[in-house]
């Protein structure tokens, strides 16, 4: 039996056995997880979904967090003082190894689904607003409550190396200010995608944020 699953935006034939490398994925090496996106089955009988077929899933087993080819973006404007830039970016991925197949029980096998690396950045931000809220519900009754300050926002151009398009990319993900990102840990640089996040770049921040 085969299945194609879909995650990080592409498709893929799998079966048992398989070794497979996807787009990063929050989850440890060793660690199992479960593909609940199934698009078709094959075998003895083909099932396609629309768009997802029914209760099936495929689980596979992480065997390690790894860094794909190293890609070289090389540009040259002849016209504009021969200006030249190269930049290189290595895909974050992992590893997989396909365990099983399951055409149905998909919702009873208790297994953690399959969530890409910067989803669960995002999910985490998430579930920390609905405990804020439990907090605000045992306020007492005659106490108004207190508009949200709003996000603090800086300059971000103020930074090294760190011009209109970069700060764009800054803001895209969720850093508006000096203190953001000079809260930025090695992890939480790690699964930002969106952009490099250069270590001068949190040493300057630091000052900064200081005033």
């Amino acid at each position: 039996m085969f299945a194609v699953i879909k995650t990080g935006g592409k498709q893929y034939r799998v079966q048992a056995g398989d070794i497979l490398r996807v787009e990063k994925l929050a989850a440890d090496a060793g660690e199992k997880v479960q593909f609940n996106d199934v698009l078709m089955l094959g075998g003895d009988k083909t099932v396609v979904g629309a768009p997802f077929v029914d209760d099936a899933a495929v689980q596979a087993e992480v065997v390690d967090q790894i860094k794909g080819e190293k890609v070289i973006n090389f540009v040259k404007r002849r016209r504009k003082h021969s200006s030249k830039r190269t930049r290189g970016h290595r895909q974050r991925l992992t590893l997989l190894r396909v365990t099983d197949i399951l055409p149905s029980g998909a919702g009873k096998s208790g297994m953690k689904a399959a969530v890409g690396g910067t989803a669960a950045v995002t999910g985490a931000a998430a579930a920390a607003k609905p405990a804020a809220k439990k907090t605000d519900a045992k306020a007492p009754a005659k106490a108004a409550p207190k508009p949200a300050a709003p996000a603090a926002t800086d300059d971000l151009k103020v930074l090294d190396g760190v011009g209109p398009a970069a700060e764009k990319k800054l803001r895209e993900a969720g850093l508006t200010s000096f203190a953001q990102i000079a809260a930025l840990s090695e992890n939480d640089i790690a699964a930002i995608e969106t952009i490099k996040i250069k270590p001068e770049w949190v040493e300057q921040a630091k000052e900064l944020a200081k005033g």
